[in-house]
């Protein structure tokens, strides 16, 4: 976003006139545009197959020939949820203010870093389950009448309400936890939206992904094993909501 006078700037020197678009607008169309041209000859979407299993893991494209309906989960500093009937026809459904701006900010204060792509590499070599408490350290195993596996996280932060593990935990593991923290509410947050608007087409946008393999990861991981298959998260090779944010003219 520019500020005032970056952009009188920009206008005077370019000679250019600035059509203002809604947000939204863009991002819905923008996806729509860049599937139909595609990716190096296949489709610009794609899904993780084996997300958890780093040896394992790959990308496959996924053909959104059949776009409608769709959930669109754009994450920025914060998140908006929007359900796609049509080029035209769409609504917000919910959103969230726990968003990238969230974890660039907490990482920030946890660990004295100074950049989003630090945080990242930080979190990249973190270890969450020393500042998370899991289903097992409360229950000793899997929570099975339930269905909760024991190393489902039972309380984002938990572990560190005992002064032994605060001072055990690195910076790089609270960089991991703070990750995990927010892709896990974003991942139930769609999941919910996307049960109760009867959609199974789940597209996660935004900057928070742009180099942020581990959040891609854990989004699929954890849309595919809650639903049980039934809910894959989709992505794109080109980040969208920065492809199309207005028009110049």
């Amino acid at each position: 976003m520019y500020s005032g006078k970056r952009l009188f700037a920009f206008m005077t020197i370019g000679d250019l006139q600035l059509r203002k678009l809604d947000e939204l607008d863009c991002l819905i169309k923008g996806i729509l545009y860049i599937d139909s041209v595609g990716f190096n000859g296949r489709s610009q979407c794609y899904y993780f197959e084996n997300p958890a299993d780093s040896e394992k893991c790959q990308k496959l494209p996924f053909d959104l020939k059949n776009p409608y309906p769709l959930l669109l989960v754009n994450i920025g500093s914060g998140v908006s949820i929007l359900a796609v009937y049509s080029k035209d026809n769409y609504k917000r459904v919910t959103g969230t203010s726990l968003g990238g701006g969230t974890f660039f900010g907490l990482c920030c204060l946890l660990t004295g870093c100074s950049t989003f792509e630090e945080a990242l590499e930080m979190a990249s070599r973190g270890d969450s389950t020393k500042v998370d408490k899991l289903v097992r350290d409360i229950y000793g195993g899997d929570y099975e009448r339930f269905g909760l596996p024991g190393w489902a996280v039972a309380s984002s932060f938990g572990n560190m309400m005992s002064k032994e593990k605060r001072e055990a935990a690195s910076k790089e593991d609270l960089a991991r936890a703070t990750l995990i923290t927010i892709t896990n509410n974003i991942g139930s947050i769609a999941r919910m939206c996307a049960l109760n608007e009867n959609i199974n087409q789940v597209v996660f946008v935004g900057n928070f992904l742009r180099v942020n393999t581990i959040a891609m990861r854990l989004l699929a991981y954890a849309l595919d094993y809650w639903s049980k298959g039934q809910l894959k998260a989709l992505f794109s090779e080109h980040e969208v909501s920065d492809l199309f944010p207005g028009t110049v003219t």
